[in-house]
This record gives C-alpha cells, structure tokens and sequence, in this order.
C-alpha cells in the first residue's frame, strides 16, 4: 500500500471516530506530498520522495517543540508532540544507537575516513544509507565521535 493510499485510508477513520486532530495533521501530510508532487513535475512521487516529504514535516514539528518548551508554551509544546506522534507511525522503523553506530563504523571504514576533515565524505555516503530510518544530529554526532 502506497503512503497517499494508507493516508486517504487512515483519514476516513480519522473522520468515523472524529479525531479532529490526526485529521489535521493527515491532510497537512497529504497537502505537503501534492505540493512535492507538483514542485517536480509528476503526478505520483516515489517512495523515497515521500520519505523526505516525511522527514522534512516531522523535523519541523520538532524543532518547533524545542522552541516552543524554551519558550514555556505548554499548550502548543502538548499540540505538536500529537503532531509528531501521529507523523511517526507513517516513518519507517527507526534504527536503534547500536545499528547505526555500526553503520557509522562501516561507512567511516569504506570511506577510508581518519579525521573530522573527513567528515563531509563521510556524511555524503552514510546519509542515503540511513535516510528516514534516523535522526541526522545523531547520526552527526556518532559520526563525530567516530572521527575524533
């Protein structure tokens, strides 16, 4: 099943139980996916277009829930964490710290990377490897770790 069709899916169920806000959130999903659609010229995006569709939207909540918790709203802090919550059940499955550290050492390894000088080359070619399946200031930090 396709991400628009488990969306148009899981919004009709959204709309029979009235959860106002998952449906919200779906049709900012859905709306950001066409707006990609129609950016790159195509009627349907691929997979990996969709993922970084994803990854762009549930980023965004989060930074927004680090401003907000410095800024003491706890009202918005409690409206995008659902946000987030609802986002991360279209993410695939996250890698856990001790697969993407293997990784790391992996590409790190196939890179021939020996300082943080490295660093670009390292992230070019990790990247693409973990992309939706983790957090890029993790996977930046274990990379920094690696190199130091």
């Amino acid at each position: 099943m396709s991400l628009l069709e488990k969306l148009n899916q899981d919004m009709k169920q959204a709309m029979k139980n009235k959860e106002k806000d998952k449906l919200i959130v779906i049709r900012m999903v859905k709306a950001a996916l066409q707006n990609e659609a129609i950016k790159l010229g195509k009627n349907d995006l691929s997979e990996e277009e969709d993922l970084s569709v994803l990854s762009r939207e549930l980023k965004q909540r989060k930074d927004s829930l680090q401003e907000f918790k410095k800024a003491d709203r706890l009202d918005l802090v409690e409206k995008t964490q659902a946000e987030i919550d609802v986002l991360v059940d279209y993410m695939p499955e996250q890698l856990s710290e001790d697969e993407l550290f293997e990784i790391v050492k992996q590409t790190v390894s196939e890179v021939n990377a020996t300082s943080k000088a490295d660093m670009g080359k390292v992230m070019g070619a990790l990247m693409p490897k973990v992309k939706g399946k983790a957090d890029g200031s993790l996977v930046n930090k274990l990379v920094q770790q690696q190199l130091s």
